[in-house]
């Protein structure tokens, strides 16, 4: 933050769609650093960012890149602003520490509702976690003021989107959340795609060592969502 105002720093090596979100995200009262390249990112990256708004495929260092340097040393929320839309392309971006990942061509509207909801929830994740000994699941165990689970005694790294969606299951034992409602909990938006939510849960599942078949931590309700015992 400077000034009071939060600070994103906007990389994407084509200069008119680098403009675009700049002043879109300005006009909102956001103070906006931009990047041409993935190196230039990391150089720019520091305690005074707010969010990071990267391109996936840039010249020299791609955003994925970029991205898991940053992981190493923040955990500031990161969102993909990208061409690619397969799932192996969202695992990929979303492996590396992103928190959401929006498709070119993008309504401003869209990104405005993505970009304030994750604001709003890191911000209320840094200065409003509850005490105490944690939320756990089976031998998981939730530590909110680490932001990690932790399983035989080793800390295992979640993204403020995928501890929120296990924290949420895990503080309502046995309810099912369907995939809009998993989104409305944690965007406080209405629900604009549900893949993201899908590949949040895979993620999680692998991190924590789960069979996505026959899964401990996170239950499947087929048709209807997802729930934790």
């Amino acid at each position: 933050m400077v000034d009071g105002k939060k600070r994103i720093l906007v990389a994407d090596d084509d200069a008119q769609i680098r403009d675009i979100v700049s002043l879109l995200l300005s006009s909102e009262g956001y103070d906006i650093v931009t990047a041409e390249d993935g190196k230039r990112v990391v150089e720019l990256a520091g305690d005074d960012v707010d969010l990071y708004v990267l391109d996936v495929d840039m010249p020299g260092q791609s955003g994925i890149m970029a991205a898991a340097q940053i992981r190493k040393r923040f955990e500031t929320p990161i969102v993909f602003l990208t061409a690619y839309s397969s799932e192996s392309d969202k695992v990929m971006g979303f492996s590396v520490g992103a928190d959401d990942y929006i498709v070119k061509p993008f309504s401003n509207a869209e990104l405005l509702m993505r970009i304030r909801a994750i604001l709003r929830r890191s911000a209320s994740f840094a200065v409003s976690q509850p005490q105490g000994n944690g939320l756990a699941i089976g031998d998981v165990l939730l530590d909110p003021d680490s932001q990690t689970a932790i399983k035989d005694g080793k800390t295992v790294s979640l993204t403020y989107t995928e501890f929120k969606i296990l924290e949420l299951l895990a503080s309502h034992r046995k309810k099912i959340y369907s995939l809009d409602n998993i989104y409305q909990s944690i965007w406080n938006e209405n629900a604009v795609g549900n893949d993201a939510i899908m590949v949040h849960i895979k993620n999680i599942r692998k991190k924590l060592g789960d069979n996505s078949r026959n899964p401990t931590y996170i239950k499947t309700a087929w048709g209807k969502g997802y729930y934790v015992d």
